[in-house]
């Protein structure tokens, strides 16, 4: 029996979102993620009853998000004067999840994939080796190399010496 697709997507929306924020950043997530579901819904009737959603999801959002910077890379960006930088009005909470998100734009395009499918996305190694194009050690280097990254960037000294003890 064929599940309703909005089953689909309440299931498997949050994960997905968490992806397209990985891999594209929160300003453009949302758009991410409504292309993949709508790419999904078109080829839904399709799928075989025997597939695993989540990854043929995370495979849809992965190629959606690799529109989005594509297109985002084309796009001019014209302006007379540099903007004044934005207010921040959200707390230390906010400010944490945005030099978070900074931390992970930074790594490269491999390493933020393979973190974004394997600890947001709850992939194997072996599914995200399918969907970047390499092997499965090559995904589980980039995503160790990747949290390394984010470890030594992100997290203060202090905190990782509380870590420790």
């Amino acid at each position: 029996m064929v599940r309703p697709f909005e089953q689909i997507v309440s299931e498997h929306g949050p994960v997905v979102l968490r992806v397209c924020r990985a891999v594209v950043g929160p300003v453009d997530a949302e758009d991410a993620w409504s292309e993949t579901f709508l790419a999904a819904l078109r080829a839904y009737p399709e799928l075989p009853a025997d597939a695993n959603v989540e990854a043929w999801l995370v495979t849809i959002a992965h190629r959606k998000a690799i529109d989005l910077i594509r297109a985002r890379a084309r796009r001019p960006v014209a302006v007379a004067e540099p903007p004044e930088p934005a207010a921040r009005t959200g707390g230390a909470e906010q400010t944490d999840a945005a030099e978070l998100w900074q931390a992970l734009r930074a790594l490269p395009d491999k390493q933020r994939a393979s973190v974004a499918y394997h600890y947001l996305g709850g992939l194997p190694y072996r599914e995200i080796a399918s969907i970047t194009g390499g092997s499965e050690d090559a995904a589980r280097r980039a995503a160790a190399d990747g949290i390394k990254k984010l470890r030594a960037s992100y997290l203060p000294a202090k905190d990782i010496e509380g870590a420790r003890r």
